[in-house]
């Protein structure tokens, strides 16, 4: 099947962007100059991600904080109006469905964003479990998302809005205009860096474009791509769907504890999610840094002493610290920081070492 065209693929193809069939759209990987060039200008300045292809879904009514409390592992009580937070929905076995945001938009309306490739599978899954007092909506066609990220990012959204943006703390969120689009304006994101999330009508979608660049440009914005946004998000440990994290894998050992409340009441996955951690998972999530010039790709075998320990879910180039990474599930007891082992690349076994995540940290 043809991959989606989105209401900005004809501004990338239009700026040289390299476009793939990502989760069934097609979208820009990268731009002339390079992932790592577009990596390097999120960390020292400011880009633009078009990452439209997110899937949005709209649940409210009366039944609405119940069935998102039940559906999730966050506790969405805990949310204030105007705030969000990451979460996972799980099966009843404890594998996870996806990962996604909640923006509570008021007490009874909360505004889920789902992965791209997994969007009619969570829809499916959600309304599966609905109830008669929740409507839900499938919005996801409505919007055009954009991730202004940088430590610029702030700078550039504040010369298109009227109000303070020091004001939006990091996961809260506004309803407001932004260059004369009214549009839910979070500050989030997938880098690491500071910046924003900007959720807005597709008609308007070439209009903003414009606007934020031309806001960005005494900054040296720029687009940027999937390419450097995967070399992004890894560098902070952030989890990738189908990489990272699946239904095979259980928050726990996928060191989503922090997110995953067993204490908050019933919610789909609790029972199978409550006996890892009580047991202690038997393999778990870790980062490590590959000590050769090779990158272990996903798949790559982990080794300690000659015995297979574990596997890679993400490998990559870290251009901030110049070194190849990776995450990967490794047996609990070869998941301390500072733990030697060893991946297989083609016949050869080369030296890894598990450290503390994130690989990266921004000095502002």
């Amino acid at each position: 099947m043809e991959p989606k065209r989105l209401a900005l693929t004809h501004v990338h193809e239009s700026l040289g962007a390299k476009m793939v069939n990502f989760g069934g759209y097609l979208m820009p990987v990268q731009y002339s100059k390079g992932i790592i060039h577009e990596h390097k200008i999120v960390r020292s300045s400011v880009g633009v991600f078009d990452v439209s292809h997110m899937g949005e879904v709209i649940v409210s009514g009366e039944g609405a904080l119940d069935f998102v409390q039940k559906i999730t592992v966050n506790d969405v009580a805990a949310l204030k109006i105007h705030q969000a937070h990451y979460s996972a929905m799980c099966y009843e076995n404890g594998g996870i469905v996806d990962d996604l945001l909640v923006y509570r938009m008021s007490e009874d309306e909360f505004f889920l964003v789902i992965n791209a490739g997994n969007r009619d599978k969570d829809i499916a899954w959600m309304k599966s479990h609905l109830t008669d007092n929740v409507k839900f909506e499938d919005v996801g066609d409505n919007y055009t998302l954009f991730a202004i990220q940088g430590r610029n990012a702030e700078k550039v959204v504040q010369k298109l809005v009227d109000f303070d943006t020091t004001e939006i703390k990091y996961y809260y969120f506004t309803v407001d205009k932004i260059g004369g689009v009214e549009a839910i304006i979070s500050r989030t994101g997938y880098t690491g860096e500071d910046g924003f999330e900007v959720y807005l009508p597709t008609e308007y979608s070439e209009e903003l474009w414009k606007k934020v660049f031309e806001a960005g440009e005494e900054f040296g914005i720029e687009p940027v791509g999937l390419g450097a946004r995967d070399s992004l998000r890894m560098e902070m440990k952030m989890a990738l769907y189908g990489n990272d994290i699946d239904e095979t894998t259980n928050p726990i050992e996928a060191t989503l504890g922090w997110i995953t409340k067993v204490d908050k009441g019933e919610f789909i996955g609790k029972e199978a999610i409550a006996k890892v951690k009580a047991e202690k998972p038997s393999r778990k999530l870790a980062g490590f840094v590959v000590n050769s010039k090779r990158i272990a790709r996903q798949h790559t075998k982990i080794f300690a002493n000659g015995e297979e320990i574990g596997e890679v879910t993400s490998g990559n180039f870290s251009p901030s610290t110049e070194q190849n990474i990776g995450l990967g599930y490794v047996k609990s007891e070869f998941a301390k920081i500072g733990t030697e082992l060893e991946v297989k690349i083609g016949s050869k076994f080369l030296p890894i070492t598990i450290v503390r995540p994130p690989f990266y940290k921004r000095d502002y």
